[in-house]
């Protein structure tokens, strides 16, 4: 990557709305935990609101944390649905089954919400050794209420996707063939179904990036992200195609930017007051070598 990476357009509004969660994975590059107290308040989730509705964005892509979390939640998506725009939800499944969040399946299906969940693999042990004991179990249960709700039946009216990382210090195998052994997987054993599979690599940040610390072993791991680099996968990068909102409003080119304090590059508005579209639709994006997560093996897109 070293030619300047440009955006190819504005597409999503990608907004995190906090970083509290009511679980600590282990590969979280928010580091989010019940612990955290960053939360996106009222006032800057109407900017946001005004930049969707006056905007050419027909995206709003919202994540966490737990973004359910934060009290304006179904604030932002109501209104966000009233503007016309196509709601994502990357939610980690086991938060419906919180006490005065079980509404949630219900309040997505009313919204036709596109929601994205976390599911690192498809069997328990794995799932539990990097999410915590009985989060498996627990995300089955989120999915089949799904399920029962219309949601995965790959009609696309309420699209269920879920989200693989690897457990250990690897690169994510091809998106197509593990989506074919998920559905497999998921069908025979739990009787469930989903619509996509997408596939990340860990991103040598966060709580792994700490992990790798210990090991050892983070030098090794960003060597062979870079060595592992693949040019075809640019054109899919998230953050061409989006920009980042952090919970106190300030703009990054992705998540990943936003939680290493890596904000836009300075020609450009740094909050979302000065929101302004033309600019950022075409601005010079701020990389560094925690990108290589994106673009290694079969990238993550």
């Amino acid at each position: 990557m070293k030619s300047p990476l440009i955006s190819s357009g504005l597409q999503i509004l990608q907004i995190n709305v906090g970083y509290r969660c009511n679980m600590s994975c282990k590969h979280c590059h928010v580091d989010a935990g019940p612990h955290r107290t960053e939360m996106m308040g009222k006032d800057t989730v109407d900017l946001i609101l005004a930049v969707l509705k006056d905007r050419d964005m027909k995206t709003l892509d919202v994540t966490g944390g737990a973004p359910e979390l934060n009290p304006h939640f179904t604030y932002l998506v109501t209104e966000a649905k009233k503007a016309g725009r196509h709601v994502i939800v990357r939610s980690n499944l086991t938060v419906f089954l919180e006490k005065g969040l079980e509404h949630l399946p219900e309040f997505y299906r009313e919204h036709d919400i596109e929601i994205t969940a976390s599911l690192p693999f498809y069997m328990d042990s794995d799932v539990d050794r990097v999410r915590g004991e009985g989060t498996f179990r627990k995300s089955i249960e989120a999915i089949r209420c799904l399920n029962n709700l219309g949601y995965g039946d790959g009609s696309g009216m309420r699209r269920l996707n879920l989200v693989y990382n690897p457990s250990g210090t690897f690169l994510a195998p091809a998106q197509k063939c593990l989506e074919e052994e998920y559905r497999r997987e998921l069908g025979r054993h739990h009787n469930i179904s989903f619509d996509h599979l997408f596939v990340f690599s860990n991103m040598p940040i966060g709580r792994f990036k700490n992990y790798l610390e210990k090991k050892g072993s983070l030098a090794k791991y960003l060597k062979m992200l870079e060595e592992s680099f693949n040019p075809s996968n640019l054109d899919g990068l998230m953050c061409r195609h989006l920009i980042s909102v952090g919970w106190d409003g300030m703009l990054s080119d992705c998540d990943f930017n936003q939680v290493l304090g890596l904000p836009l590059l300075n020609s450009y508005p740094q909050h979302i007051r000065d929101f302004d579209h033309e600019l950022l639709a075409g601005r010079e994006i701020c990389v560094d070598d925690h990108c290589y997560g994106c673009t290694a093996g079969h990238g993550s897109t």
